[in-house]
């Protein structure tokens, strides 16, 4: 009787690990999504954080990649260098195979160091300060454009569409803001009568513009482009209308959320907003929209199917990998070709950005982002 209860016993640790093993086998796979889920940017996190789920469970719906299942796991970064630091251990722990994020340059870039020791491949979805990719990390990529491709994108504007000659520059000192706002500088200098009358930041989270904008009123800009985001943006607009400032105002991509046209109230009309077309202007996005829309009863954000490119990215990674090996997926994601997701065709160059990338001029019109020149 001893003996049958002891070689029970070793039965039962058999099978058990054996059911071990066949649950690791059969885990879900998990990328990693860090996003601002709290403070002034947590509305864009959540529209990302959105998009993240539903690519996800289209390919759970149709059986998942490898015969498993897939996952999301996200940590708030917050926008912020030291919890973005811990939100990139916290996803390395969990077990993620790969990240997909990264709203905040000043967030995506000292976590991408950390992804980069542990052999991550990261493919950011809005980040968009040459740093991230001129680093050299061969694990890092991103779908969105670089600010030294849409600064001198809006420096053109301004000078050939706006015919701006004096133009002042408002950043505000995060690594995406002043990026931009230096790429839009180099751009300027140098041509024939134009003149960068004003370059200075305001310090997020302030409500109140009034010292600095009198200064930009005292230089009788032509124009006045602020590379800052949409809280305080919405706010410096609403401000420069009301002090009665000369020339257009023109803001940056971080602006492109319907928060600014909220914040900025009437004085949103006729202002102008540099950026990558929004989901609902490219054609091929459409089927995208809907199935958001369908799933969370919403439209999606700026960013939303940016986010959902960059983890369906990162899928079919692993489908072509025919791997959740994170050095085999990072060398499939390189090798991306002419992927058709919802911003368009997809490809990298050795960096790791994007290959071909369009910007485009938005003019609020009855409180909508519009493409100028539209009728």
């Amino acid at each position: 009787m001893q003996r049958w209860i002891a070689s029970l016993a070793v039965f039962a640790l058999l099978l058990s690990a054996a059911a071990t093993g066949a649950g690791a086998q059969g885990a879900a796979i998990k990328i990693g999504v860090p996003v601002p889920l709290s403070g002034g940017n947590a509305k864009m996190g959540d529209d990302i954080a959105k998009a993240a789920t539903l690519a996800v469970e289209e390919w759970n719906a149709k059986g998942g990649v490898l015969g498993r299942k897939l996952e999301i796991v996200s940590f708030d970064d917050a926008c912020d260098a030291q919890q973005s630091v811990t939100a990139a251990h916290k996803l390395i722990d969990a077990g993620v195979v790969a990240v997909a994020g990264g709203y905040c340059s000043s967030a995506a870039i000292p976590a991408s160091a950390v992804y980069h020791d542990a052999g991550v491949a990261f493919v950011a979805d809005a980040s968009s300060n040459p740093k991230l990719t001129d680093q050299g990390f061969e694990n890092v990529f991103r779908v969105i454009g670089r600010d030294d491709q849409q600064g001198p994108y809006a420096a053109g504007f301004m000078m050939k569409t706006l015919k701006a000659k004096r133009i002042a520059i408002i950043h505000d000192n995060t690594v995406y803001a002043k990026g931009l706002a230096d790429a839009t500088r180099a751009a300027l200098q140098g041509k024939p009568g134009v003149q960068v009358v004003f370059f200075d930041a305001v310090t997020p989270g302030e409500k109140d513009f009034s010292a600095i904008l009198t200064k930009v009123k005292s230089l009788n800009p032509e124009a006045t482009y602020y590379t800052g985001y949409y809280p305080e943006g919405g706010l410096i607009a609403k401000q420069f209308k009301e002090l009665g400032i000369s020339g257009k105002f023109l803001a940056g991509d971080a602006n492109n959320d319907p928060t600014f046209i909220k914040e900025a109230g009437s004085a949103s009309e006729g202002v102008f907003v540099t950026s990558t077309p929004l989901p609902q202007d490219q054609s091929t996005a459409k089927a995208f929209i809907e199935r958001y829309k369908k799933r969370w009863n919403q439209d999606p954000g700026p960013y939303s199917a940016l986010e959902y490119d960059a983890v369906n990215v990162v899928i079919d990674a692993i489908r072509r990998a025919k791997s959740v090996d994170r050095a085999a997926i990072i060398k499939a994601i390189a090798a991306t070709k002419n992927y058709r997701g919802a911003t368009g065709t997809i490809s990298f160059d050795k960096k790791g950005d994007r290959t071909s990338v369009l910007y485009i001029t938005y003019v609020i019109k009855d409180g909508k982002f519009v493409p100028y020149g539209a009728s």
